[in-house]
This record gives C-alpha cells, structure tokens and sequence, in this order.
C-alpha cells in the first residue's frame, strides 16, 4: 500500500467520523469505489505485462508457467488474516457508529475475499 493510498483511507476515515452516520453510505461507496479503481489498474498492469511477454507467434505447446511454492497461497491468506483482524480492530476501536463500522468491516473482509479469489483462480 503506497503513502497515497494510506492517506486516502485516512481521509476517508476522518470523513467518515466528521460528517456522521447520515453519510455512511456515500462514504463507503467513495472507499469502495477508489478500492476498485486501485484492483483495476494493478489488472490492467498484469494483463500488460503479460501481453509484452507474450511470444509474437503462437507456438504448439502452451508456455510454461513460472513453478510457484507450494506455501504460496498459505502465506498469502495467513497475511490476509492478520491484515483482516487488523483492519477489523482498527474500525472497531473507534466506538461512533455500528452502521458505519459494519460496512467498513464488511468492506476489509470483501476486498480480502476478492484479493484472494483471485489469486486462487490465477493458479
């Protein structure tokens, strides 16, 4: 995560405690909304990548694939436990809105879930 985007949800975090629970819900969708933005160009990188690297003619056998770790999907949702119980406990902590605090809870453990779906698929 870059210093920008910590200083996004930061900012939208404070928005969220300064403008009270009648804005929940555009708060969220503003967080969700930069979130997707963020996934969409991490894809769009990859699929780029992947294109340059693509052979220019089709060849009989498909490429191989670069050998992963047999661990690599456990390390990934190990980190994504303890960043999802982190996340969770931050939001937590901060006792203004039970709303609010559901949907960002539920907001962390989606983008987790979503993260780690595909990394699954990926295999």
């Amino acid at each position: 995560m870059t210093p920008d985007q910590r200083d996004e949800i930061t900012a939208s975090l404070a928005a969220h405690q300064e403008l009270g629970p009648r804005y929940d819900a555009a708060v969220a969708e503003g967080l969700v909304e930069r979130i997707g933005e963020e996934i969409d160009k991490r894809v769009d990188a990859r699929l780029r990548t992947m294109n340059q690297q693509a052979p220019a003619t089709p060849t009989a056998a498909p490429p191989a694939t670069p050998a992963r770790g047999a661990n690599s999907g456990l390390a990934l949702g190990v980190v994504s436990l303890i960043f999802g119980t982190g996340a969770t406990s931050v939001v937590l902590s901060n006792a203004s809105n039970a709303v609010g605090q559901a949907l960002m809870v539920l907001l962390i453990w989606a983008a987790i879930a979503v993260i780690n779906v595909a990394n699954a698929r990926r295999r």
